[in-house]
């Protein structure tokens, strides 16, 4: 909970949340109570953040309205178990399996009768599995809508209701008017009834298989790990451990920390983190990630994360704490749900209106058969399960499949914001390349080679940049003694100075050591053949004097060029940014195949550069990994960070790539535009059956059997619609 003045935020997670109804009766219900400010429900998330005056609510009350409309709640910072999620299913699996067997029992005696074959026990039988089924399995839907109605919101639950009460009372009307079939009126019930509950079991389902990737991927973790302290072992809970502990993993264990090796070598699966089966070797100083395996050696790993700040829970987190922002065509259908509800009543209204005091007036009679079927078939036209569920399954849909592939839609914008990108920037250092970059070439104007590279790391020792580190690790690779370096200053994307042996030294980009007014065009332009190759190159520089330039290179990641091209047949156009000079920039991007390059960008400049091609009308997605990235995650339409990239670059990102595959953005966008192409189909389906079935229903042709047959074609063409390709992949 944060407090903001007089306002407080409260976070829960809501269990039971089927579609966008839900959401809405939600807000509404929050928002009727004093000292609610502001309700935000995400339905991908089942979450809702509250703003609230704690002088006049506490979040207790806030729980039990929601409990009493039939939800549950749970704090949003433990994740719920996959056996929780279970539980929840086998419950709703049991109503649903009742709620089937009655309609299983009914459709017999249904069928029987439209062959002519009516027996006069079956109007009796039919009015108790119709009565059984919305007290037995649709008991809690009546409690909902109960709740609901109380508080003068008109959902789902109410609208369901209206229709399995309107069909008994048709039902009962048939005892004393034969021109009313019974039976047809107490199937209308239960098939009602039996569907409501078969569309919620649906999205509680599609929900609980969508997260699976992620809770399984939590359960790779172990509860125990085994520490290591002044020659004993004991085990431990995960839970307890710190930084600085020293575990053992033996053998065919999982790893339970992140962490780094102090002693041991062995063969390391790392897949769910690279997606690579090939294994890793570790030796001592190498990094390991909680979940990974190791397969030969024993090893003594000192603890740098565990528990939640491990690498499992971070991914995790990105899940379970995000908030789903709305995309614009969420936002319609959430506008056109304030009125939908009232809508239909009012047809139905209207239809028996019509056919009763309107035909009066008319003819002088009245129509009560018409209009009682009328206005029962407005309801059960107007049922809006289908509409409520057809963006929710189309988005949960492909957030699921993402997960499977190892990538993290953290937003819902994602969904359809991809559909409007047209380019896609992408940072060089770590993204389109391994980011450990090597030195290559040195090349000395003054001096000899060891002394080049012994000032150029003193220089670059204080410095975390990766070209800084290759140096670093030439020298040390050499032998070369590194000394400390006074007076140190940086500029940043720049270069680095300071004082050595009271002569000033200094290390950078040609352009600022140009800046400075240091060197001549025939030494400058010896750094140019080593640009052109597509070495990033240092110039060293002692009192005013160049005394050599080394040549630093990076591999490009394996997947870099294939991914390139699939991104151009996407029909989008790739942007590379990076800090090096324009030579070394285009070198690059000629290997990779990207013709637009922004070179010597400063890391703030970034967003700026995103900003100017959202200035021009351009949908922009942004692929980065490091701390300077985050900016322009954070700026671009949709930001796209490499999941073993920078903690802060992951968490200004709308989608998290789990592993270092940049293919893995064009699954995320087919993903994502499959996903929206589901969307819209859904809401057309729901569309065309809501909007032209409740008005064709006024006029009385729809037998209200017809309109339960319409629902329920409407409802599972939409669940096929969204599902069918993946069922089918499947086998």
């Amino acid at each position: 909970m944060v407090v903001e003045t007089d306002i407080s935020r409260y976070q829960v997670k809501i269990g039971g949340i089927a579609c966008s109804f839900c959401a809405n009766t939600i807000r509404k219900a929050l928002m009727g109570m004093d000292g609610i400010k502001r309700v935000s429900v995400s339905l991908s998330h089942e979450e809702a953040l509250v703003e609230y005056d704690p002088a006049l609510i506490h979040p207790g009350e806030i729980n039990e309205v929601l409990i009493n409309l039939g939800y549950t709640v749970r704090d949003p910072s433990k994740l719920r178990s996959f056996e929780e999620e279970e539980f929840e299913l086998k419950k709703e699996r049991k109503r649903l399996i009742l709620a089937g067997v009655v309609v299983g029992i009914s459709i017999p005696m249904m069928i029987s009768m439209w062959i002519g074959l009516m027996r006069w026990w079956f109007p009796y039988l039919m009015f108790s599995l119709a009565v059984l089924n919305v007290f037995g399995p649709g008991w809690y839907i009546l409690k909902m809508a109960y709740h609901s109605l109380k508080r003068g919101i008109f959902n789902q639950h109410v609208l369901m209701e209206l229709t399995a009460f309107g069909g008994l009372a048709g039902g009962l009307l048939g005892s004393v008017f034969p021109e009313f079939p019974q039976a047809d009126f107490f199937a209308v019930t239960i098939f009602v009834t039996a569907y409501h509950i078969l569309s919620g079991y649906t999205s509680m389902l599609v929900r609980a298989r969508s997260s699976k990737a992620v809770k399984m991927l939590l359960s790779l973790q172990p509860a125990l790990a085994r520490v290591v302290s002044d020659g004993n072992e004991r085990m431990v809970s995960v839970e307890n451990l710190k930084r600085g502990d020293v575990v053992r993993v033996k053998p065919g264990e999982t790893i339970p920390v992140d962490g780094m090796v102090v002693q041991g070598e062995s063969s390391v699966d790392e897949s769910i983190v690279s997606g690579e089966s090939i294994p890793v070797e570790k030796n001592p100083g190498d990094e390991v990630i909680s979940g990974s395996i190791n397969l030969t050696g024993s090893l003594l790993i000192e603890v740098t994360s565990a528990g939640e700040e491990s690498f499992i829970f971070r991914v995790a987190r990105y899940v379970e704490e995000a908030r789903a922002l709305k995309p614009g065509i969420l936002q319609l259908v959430d506008r056109i749900l304030k009125y939908y509800i009232p809508f239909v009543i009012f047809f139905s209204v209207l239809a028996f209106t019509v056919w009763t005091l309107g035909l009066w007036i008319v003819t002088g009679g009245i129509d009560l058969k018409r209009a009682v079927y009328a206005s029962l078939s407005v309801f059960i036209m107007g049922y809006p399960c289908a509409l409520g569920m057809s963006t929710p399954l189309a988005v949960m849909r492909g957030g699921g499949e993402a997960a499977s592939k190892g990538i993290l839609m953290r937003s819902g914008e994602a969904f359809q914001a991809f559909r409007e990108v047209r380019k896609v920037v992408l940072d060089k250092t770590g993204t389109l390349t391994e980011g450990e970059p090597e030195v290559t070439e040195v090349r000395v104007f003054n001096g000899n080679e060891r002394y080049l590279l012994a000032i150029a790391g003193a220089l670059e020792r204080n410095s975390e940049h990766p070209v800084a580190r290759a140096i670093l690790r030439e020298a040390e690779r050499r032998g070369i003694s590194i000394r400390e370096i006074s007076n140190f200053k940086s500029t940043a994307g720049s270069g680095v100075e300071g004082i050595l042996d009271g002569k000033k030294v200094m290390a950078g980009s040609v352009r600022w050591i140009k800046e400075n007014g240091i060197g001549n065009g025939e030494l400058l332009s010896e750094t140019g053949e080593m640009e052109a190759k597509g070495q990033t190159v240092v110039v060293v520089a002692v009192d005013g004097e160049l005394i050599g330039a080394i040549g630093v290179s990076d591999r490009l990641r394996e997947d870099a060029v294939y991914a390139i091209r699939e991104i151009k047949k996407l029909g989008l156009q790739p942007v590379m940014v990076t800090g090096d000079n324009e030579r070394t920039a285009r070198a690059v991007a000629e290997k990779l195949g990207i013709e637009e390059v922004i070179a010597n960008v400063l890391p703030e400049q970034k967003a700026e550069q995103i900003r100017k091609f959202q200035e021009k009308g351009h949908r922009v997605a942004m692929v980065g990994d490091g701390i300077n990235d985050a900016p322009a995650l954070m700026q671009a339409d949709v930001g796209i960070a490499i999941g073993t990239g920078a903690d802060i670059a992951i968490e200004s990102a709308d989608v998290i790539i789990m592993n270092n595959r940049i293919t893995a953005f064009v699954d995320a966008f087919n993903i994502a535009m499959s996903s929206y192409k589901k969307t819209v189909q859904n809401l057309a389906i729901a569309f065309t059956f809501n909007g032209l079935g409740v008005p064709l229903s006024v006029t009385g042709l729809v037998h209200p059997v017809y309109a339960m047959m319409a629902m329920v074609g409407s409802v599972s063409l939409i669940l096929l619609n969204s599902f069918a390709g993946k069922i089918l992949r499947n086998k």
